[in-house]
């Protein structure tokens, strides 16, 4: 009688990769592959009002990038396509290069991560995992959508953000640029628009992420 080879299981495995990498990115370890845009600005002088606002717009985008890679690690893991699969892969690359990013800005300017980060991630990982669950076209319909109402949010920080702060500036413009990129790169490979209630229902979750994520 023969017995089975001993070896891992693959779906422990899976399992315990996606909790290590959960793990890295709520704790604040990601990693950028390219320079911090505007790192070599001075910093500018700013009153402890105007910092700390700066402060709470960084959070909300630090974490949207919490979210962001909740989301492609959900929907790249459950894609059907290698193609749209390696999309995911790519565009969590630089949505990574935006994590650190932030992370270092708010460091700069003395203030913290959001306290909320576990909840955001499990939160938009849920999400994404049941975007895939739908079918490659309507999940990357949830990606144009969301950068569609990312490149908004970030424009608008854009004007929220005081005047002088020019190094937090540089980051949410290339940060902008880039969620454009990935949005037009999830519209080339076959995306599905999303019904309008579904659309309604995403802006009202970013927007109770947004107003908490600002101050806790």
């Amino acid at each position: 009688m023969n017995k089975a080879s001993p070896g891992a299981n693959p779906k422990i495995d899976n399992l315990i990769s996606q909790f290590d990498r959960a793990l890295r990115v709520v704790s604040g370890q990601a990693r950028a592959r390219r320079s911090i845009p505007g790192h070599e600005l001075p910093e500018a002088e700013m009153s402890d009002e105007e910092k700390a606002h700066s402060a709470g717009l960084m959070r909300v985008n630090h974490v949207g990038e919490i979210c962001a890679q909740a989301l492609y690690d959900a929907q790249g893991a459950n894609a059907q396509a290698e193609e749209i699969r390696q999309q995911f892969q790519h565009s969590g690359v630089e949505e990574e290069d935006h994590l650190a990013w932030t992370a270092k800005r708010l460091q700069e300017l003395n203030s913290h991560t959001s306290l909320l980060n576990p909840l955001w991630y499990a939160g938009a990982y849920a999400c994404g995992k049941l975007a895939a669950k739908f079918g490659d076209a309507i999940s990357l319909g949830f990606v144009v959508e969301t950068e569609r109402q990312v490149e908004a949010h970030l424009a608008s920080h854009l004007k929220k953000l005081p005047s002088q702060d020019a190094k937090s500036r540089a980051i949410v413009e290339q940060m902008r640029l880039d969620e454009i990129a990935h949005g037009t790169a999830a519209q080339s490979l076959g995306a599905s628009q999303l019904p309008a209630p579904v659309q309604t229902g995403m802006k009202l979750m970013a927007k109770v992420m947004t107003g908490s994520a600002y101050y806790i």
